[in-house]
């Protein structure tokens, strides 16, 4: 009966926070653009941007070793114009200026020449254009974030060079090339991006006093301070999602509900309890030991004092020859092998068996029993009491 109460309660409490929701106001759900939830491409005149930067660079031929490194330093400078199809990737193209100084063998022809240690100090002005495919490695790995302040831009670009050597006369050539560089981009604002860009350019060698290409690769390592301008919609759309409004505050409910389902659960359980008990079987009380015989551990002989206890209950056993008697004997668990101990309680019970027939006792009137285990069940404290011989009525 109870129980069915307690499941009403439970019910009412339901209806009851039903009702209470139904008399909350609908809010309106409010949609919003999520760029953790992936993005949508731009139309094609999004995402322009142009760049401009220069900086400085060291260059790397065949005789370069030998001439100051303070006096290899040169001027580099680029335009480019580009676009981002994607958070991740762009292409650029523009134009690259690039000069290199550097060492040539051989002797001095026209007025500009400069001998120096054996060599002629050359100096190549290289201008040409160029083009880049680029990656944002920060959104690439770390996903896309409009407010991102700094991005990672790595890429890789080929190009071709007009040069013109300022030493010697009528050097004229041509040379393509090819470059990787990482971008450590800074956003100023919504439209403008400060950048350092480490560049190294590499291509072929180029022709010599003989007017004979030199056969190394030869190679360019520069850095650039730079000012990119972003055109047209510099953000990328996202996938919408809808914002729901946060809902009305049931805790009071919610603790009393749980509160609830708690006592049912509680009363289910000690119904269940009471369902599975077992019924308590009640033990006929044993008769009372007519005495108890106590040994030392590892020892069944009886003592003077253990004899004349024995010898005091054979009076009473013969007066009454009627009844029968068991003579139990005990060992303890805690000490001693099993083969011990089962001899031990067996010796025992002989032991006092064989007094009691000594003073008169019939022999059908008592009986030895070996009993295993212990007299006082588990208990280490009593273990001097579980090593004896017990005189108890059948």
């Amino acid at each position: 009966m109870k129980k069915a109460t307690f499941f009403a309660c439970a019910c009412a409490l339901f209806m009851g926070q039903a009702a209470n929701a139904q008399e909350v106001v609908a809010e309106e759900v409010v949609v919003v653009e999520d760029a953790t939830q992936g993005v949508l491409l731009n139309s094609f005149n999004s995402n322009w941007f142009i760049t401009v930067d220069g900086g400085a660079g060291v260059y790397f031929s065949d005789f370069d070793s030998e001439r100051k490194l303070s006096d290899r330093f040169a001027p580099a400078a680029d335009l480019f114009i580009g676009k981002w199809f994607s958070p991740v990737i762009a292409v650029r193209g523009g134009a690259s200026y690039l000069r290199s100084k550097g060492l040539a063998k051989g002797p001095v022809i026209g007025s500009n020449g400069e001998y120096y240690k054996g060599f002629n100090k050359t100096i190549y002005n290289q201008l040409g254009p160029a083009f880049d495919v680029m990656f944002n490695l920060t959104n690439w790995w770390c996903g896309y974030k409009p407010n991102r302040v700094y991005n990672a831009i790595g890429y890789v670009g080929a190009g071709g060079f007009f040069t013109i050597n300022k030493h010697f006369d009528n050097l004229d050539d041509t040379n393509l090339f090819g470059r990787v560089g990482l971008i450590n981009s800074f956003n100023l604002s919504r439209r403008v991006a400060l950048s350092l860009d480490i560049r190294y350019t590499f291509f072929g060698g180029h022709r010599d006093i003989y007017a004979k290409m030199e056969e190394s690769l030869h190679g360019q390592l520069n850095a650039y301070l730079g000012l990119t301008f972003n055109l047209g919609k510099t953000t990328w759309n996202a996938p919408v999602v809808p914002v729901c409004p946060p809902a009305e505050n049931c805790d009071a409910l919610r603790a009393r509900l749980a509160a609830a389902e708690a006592r049912v659960a509680d009363l289910e359980r000690q119904l269940q309890d009471c369902l599975n008990r077992k019924p308590e079987v009640v033990k006929e009380a044993e008769p009372e030991a007519l005495a108890t015989i106590y040994f030392p551990i590892g020892v069944s002989r009886l003592t003077k004092e253990d004899k004349n206890i024995v010898n005091a209950v054979a009076d009473v056993l013969k007066a009454d020859a009627s009844k029968k008697y068991d003579v139990k004997g005990y060992a303890d668990t805690y000490t001693g092998s099993d083969a011990i101990n089962n001899r031990l309680r067996q010796q025992r019970a002989d032991n006092v068996v064989k007094q009691l027939v000594s003073k008169g006792v019939k022999n059908d009137q008592v009986k030895a029993v070996p009993v295993q285990g212990n007299l006082h069940g588990d208990n280490a404290a009593l273990v001097s009491l579980d090593r004896c011989a017990v005189i108890i009525e059948r």
